[in-house]
């Protein structure tokens, strides 16, 4: 069950001192601007020095041989192939003062051939000699000491923010090592509109988390009666039956922090991160008490341990073990409430299940008929429905939806009315919407006659058995166009919601799945593989009566493990089998036992009743679709001709 209109995600939100760098600014943009200045400082520089060399004269290595002769060089530096001289001050034309004046340096360039008679002349006319190593100019070893580092820092600079705009936009935490930071999304006090008001249903959820909201608002009123508020909410139910949408709510109701992030967000490549962020999420959490954490699909690091896959030093279970350590630090005074969700809390930890990690659990059933219509009412809000929608109807069609199908069904429906040109979703929208999210979209095949035949015989037995039985499913439909994975489809909707499966209603449920194939054998002697899904359910069905259920008079009240699920490779391999091979014998002949007794009394049913199978078959290979009235009224004429 979720907002049609569910608010926008904010931005991540963090702490003034880590969004703001010095004098306000974020702290990329200090960074940025002293960047800035050190490059403009350098090139100030470099262009100083260059204007201020650009003033000494440049003389021809005949030139400076000449002066030097002249007793015209006071001083000169050798360096490579360079020479840079001093003048003496007292020259003709050169300024007074100060011998330093650029006026006064000259720079030339010795020959590729070394000059014999230079040093020579140098000492002759005592002009002073200095050397420096060919490395060059200091500024120029400055700038090729500091260039490389200059790239570098700007490298990881450039590196840590984007990665932040990534982090910032995917709702985690920024910077080049802020990997090992909470990825959580942060929703402030007020943030979030969602209420109780907007989850249709779930009037038994909603009652049992009124009270932490509550505690939330007001912690002082529950502590001066002496209550502890729970520190661990999980919240247990199928897919899409709003445990998102409920943890919302009660940061919604609450008006505190709402810190959401997904169970998977907090394992890494790196060992520790997953621990780390535990850390984090938990500490910021902590800062701003009261709030609310919401982890959800916790069963991907709350999976049991131990079950010999991964040691028990592996990513996942430090990350579990954290959580553990973190629920159990809380402080009376730090409100703050941790919700999970998860559709398996059957592969959850032990420890985390126990009183003082999650003391509630909470669990979200699929939506009745009654909530099934408050549902409808909330997501058909903006979509403009025509006269003939009777969303009670709907309602009814639709068991064994949840919030997220219903949701579905409407936008499924508005899409088709708008890829029609219509203005408005009418109900014929809607039943195609529902008829393609439950038997699939439609398929063009090129089935030939004999294939259409055998279709609709097919769909037919399963028809008239369901309509026989007293015990079975009302039909609503039976059709012979291919849908999904399936040539053809019967559907039968129940008229209320089944919490306990009498055994009775079971053989009749499994006699309409081997109609199908009963009434094959019946009109062409012989059965095909169209038969496959029908055998693979009811086999699994029958197989649940005999060894689960004891519904067997051979096996008796005995339940057996075999057949459960196990999601746990190592619990499956370690798992101790109670009961011995003949008892494995005997549930197997049971089951083969019950099927071919049912089967024996559809192919019974179908032969008396041939005629009216008949019938049935030659209209679906007509109109290829027949509602529930139709396969009544076809059903009575052929009952009141075979009189």
């Amino acid at each position: 069950m979720t907002d049609p209109q569910p608010p926008q995600r904010p931005q991540n939100q963090q702490s003034p001192q880590n969004q703001q760098g010095p004098g306000g600014a974020p702290p990329q943009m200090s960074m940025l601007r002293m960047l800035v200045w050190f490059c403009a400082v350098m090139l100030f520089t470099y262009y100083w020095l260059d204007l201020s060399q650009g003033q000494q004269q440049e003389l021809s290595y005949s030139q400076f041989k000449a002066r030097v002769s002249a007793d015209q060089v006071e001083s000169v530096t050798m360096q490579g192939d360079r020479v840079v001289g001093q003048l003496r001050s007292a020259i003709e034309g050169s300024p007074s003062g100060d011998g330093q004046s650029p006026r006064n340096r000259f720079v030339t360039t010795l020959p590729p051939v070394d000059d014999p008679e230079l040093i020579p002349l140098l000492e002759q006319h005592e002009v002073e000699v200095r050397a420096r190593s060919a490395e060059g100019t200091w500024w120029a070893r400055l700038l090729i000491g500091v260039l490389p580092w200059f790239l570098l820092i700007g490298l990881f600079w450039y590196a840590s923010v984007k990665m932040q705009e990534k982090m910032m936009g995917g709702g985690g935490a920024g910077g080049l090592f802020g990997f090992a930071k909470s990825r959580a999304k942060r929703f402030s006090k007020g943030q979030s509109k969602i209420t109780f008001d907007d989850v249709a249903g779930l009037e038994n959820a909603k009652r049992d988390l009124e009270e932490i909201s509550d505690y939330l608002r007001d912690p002082g009123h529950f502590r001066k009666l002496g209550a502890k508020i729970p520190r661990g909410i999980l919240l247990m139910g199928p897919p899409g039956t709003g445990k998102t949408l409920l943890a919302r709510a009660v940061a919604g109701e609450a008006e505190v922090p709402f810190f959401s992030i997904s169970g998977s967000e907090f394992i890494e490549m790196f060992v520790g991160v997953g621990a780390s962020r535990v850390r984090d999420l938990f500490e910021n959490a902590k800062k701003e008490a009261p709030a609310i954490i919401f982890v959800d699909e916790i069963d991907s690091v709350g999976r049991a341990r131990g079950t010999g896959l991964g040691g028990g030093h592996d990513e996942r279970e430090q990350t579990l073990n954290q959580i553990l350590n973190e629920m159990d630090g809380f402080e009376p005074h730090e409100t703050v409430v941790v919700l999970a969700a998860t559709n398996r809390p059957d592969v959850l930890d032990a420890a985390l299940m126990r009183p003082g990690r999650f003391d509630r659990k909470v669990t979200l059933d699929l939506p009745d008929r009654r909530a099934r219509l408050s549902i409808l009412k909330i997501h058909s809000r903006e979509v403009p429905l025509a006269q003939d929608v009777d969303l009670e109807r709907i309602a009814a069609l639709t068991v064994g939806f949840s919030g997220a199908d219903l949701e579905n069904l409407i936008n499924e429906a508005a899409l088709l009315a708008g890829r029609s040109g219509a203005d408005q979703v009418d109900m014929d929208c809607v039943l195609k919407s529902r008829d393609k999210v439950v038997l699939g979209g439609v398929r063009e095949m090129a089935l030939t006659e004999d294939e259409k035949q055998l279709v609709a015989y097919h769909e037919s037995g399963h028809a008239l058995v369901a309509s026989l039985l007293p015990h079975a499913d009302p039909l609503d439909k039976v059709t012979i166009i291919p849908r999904g994975q399936a040539l053809g489809m019967t559907e039968q909707i129940p008229e209320e919601e089944r919490h306990n499966l009498r055994q009775s209603y079971l053989r009749d449920r499994i006699a309409v799945m081997l109609g199908g194939r009963a009434s094959e054998q019946l009109i062409f002697g012989e059965v095909s593989s169209g038969a496959a899904e029908d055998l693979k359910q009811a086999t699994h069905l029958a197989r649940h009566m005999i060894s689960q259920w004891g519904m067997s008079d051979k096996i008796g009240p005995v339940a057996f493990r075999r057949g459960e699920e196990h999601i746990f490779l190592g619990r499956e391999m370690a798992q101790q089998r109670d009961f011995s091979e003949h008892t494995a014998e005997v549930i197997d002949d049971e089951v083969s036992h019950l099927l071919r007794e049912i089967g024996e009394q559809v192919a019974k049913l179908l032969s008396d009743n041939r005629d009216r199978l008949e019938a049935l078959a030659q209209a679906l290979l007509q109109k290829e679709t027949l509602q529930a009235d139709e396969i009544r009224a076809i059903l009575d004429t052929a009952k009141s001709a075979a009189l």
